[in-house]
């Protein structure tokens, strides 16, 4: 190689699988100029990645932008393709590890993992360019090919798995509604004790009767957005509400008394899903719009529902589909009509359009 007409990068050199790759850091202005992604009208099996998701890139652009003194990226993953070497910065020990990696201006850099993170950090550029000095680990491998590409892929995402949604919930302290239903999980008397704060299912066997997730769906629906910037606020107005509910939901307490299973209350009553939760913030969130004197008075009716699972006359198509649970919006908004009727609220005009729909469906198959 023509050392006029190189890159050079700071490095560290490792061995995996008995090959060297290098480790570097790179300013994220160079990101967009030097890395490649495969083209996307490229057929499946003469591409090293995934297809570039468009729709992804301004949602992590605007995270960066969002958060210009917190964000973090983890490392951009990439072949090489072309002349390279390592100049070390001795012959021993970890002097032999560090140096710096040349490598010839004609290479490609071709992105294993990372392409959209790639594409964001440019996005995000644009709207503010003195990210540019900033950077982003790098992680080099010799190109060895398409079919090493393609399996570089393939073993890079084989074991990912994305947290589960409580789990992000918990960790998330960007996001208000996040905080206000930690808040609600632990300081509420309705969920003492019975929530999931890791998991966003529960098995049979499991203590807790509710998810983190599950009380954040609840938590949004019943509250207008303009209140989430006021945490304490919000918080203390879903206690007030939740609290209220769980007054007219007596095997809640059971629960907690260890007077029931959580799973005998999950497998047996429809109050203790999470379909339950969302409707109960949708109806909550009316209630208390039309009638701020009197909703405690009129959520009293809550109690007097029959939520036994076995009430198919009651709830199937409504909450249930064959017997199981289903969280579908239609679902949803069919439940939700039933609590608003035996609450006397109006119903709107896409829930009138569901309910409608619903009993010619009823009435057709009689």
């Amino acid at each position: 190689m023509d050392p006029a007409f190189e890159y050079i990068f700071p490095a560290i050199r490792g061995i995996q699988a008995g090959r060297e790759y290098f480790v570097s850091m790179c300013p994220l202005r160079v990101i967009p100029r030097m890395f490649l992604f495969d083209e996307e009208e490229l057929m499946p099996e003469f591409r090293a990645q995934r297809i570039l998701n468009r729709a992804r890139v301004p949602e992590i652009a605007q995270y960066v932008l969002n958060n210009q003194t917190s964000y973090v990226f983890s490392a951009i993953t990439a072949s090489l393709d072309g002349g390279v070497r390592f100049k070390a910065l001795g012959e021993n020990g970890e002097s032999n590890r560090l140096g710096a990696l040349h490598v010839d201006m004609s290479a490609r850099f071709i992105i294993n993992d990372g392409q959209h993170r790639r594409a964001a950090i440019e996005q995000a550029l644009n709207n503010a360019p003195e990210l540019g000095d900033e950077t982003i680990a790098v992680v080099f491998f010799i190109d060895r090919g398409l079919e090493r590409s393609q399996q570089m892929f393939s073993d890079l995402n084989r074991h990912a798995v994305r947290p589960s949604r409580s789990l992000g919930l918990l960790y998330d302290h960007r996001n208000d509604l996040s905080k206000i239903a930690k808040l609600v999980a632990l300081k509420s008397t309705a969920f003492k004790d019975l929530v999931e704060m890791e998991r966003s299912t529960l098995s049979g066997r499991s203590r807790k009767l509710f998810t983190l997730s599950a009380i954040y769906t609840g938590c949004s629906v019943l509250l207008d957005s303009a209140e989430y910037s006021n945490v304490e606020h919000a918080s203390k107005v879903c206690i007030e509400f939740w609290d209220e509910i769980a007054k007219h939901i007596p095997e809640w307490g059971l629960v907690r008394s260890s007077r029931m299973t959580a799973g005998e209350i999950r497998r047996d009553f429809l109050h203790s899903h999470a379909i339950a939760l969302q409707v109960f913030g949708i109806v909550g969130r009316d209630l208390v719009q039309s009638d701020r004197t009197n909703w405690k008075t009129r959520l009293a009716e809550i109690g007097k529902i029959d939520w036994s699972r076995s009430s198919a006359d009651v709830w199937e198509g409504r909450a249930l589909i064959g017997g199981r649970v289903s969280k579908s919006s239609n679902n949803v908004t069919l439940t939700a009509n039933l609590i608003k009727n035996r609450l006397g609220l109006k119903l709107g005009p896409e829930e009138k359009r569901v309910e409608q729909m619903f009993e010619r469906g009823r009435n057709n198959s009689k």
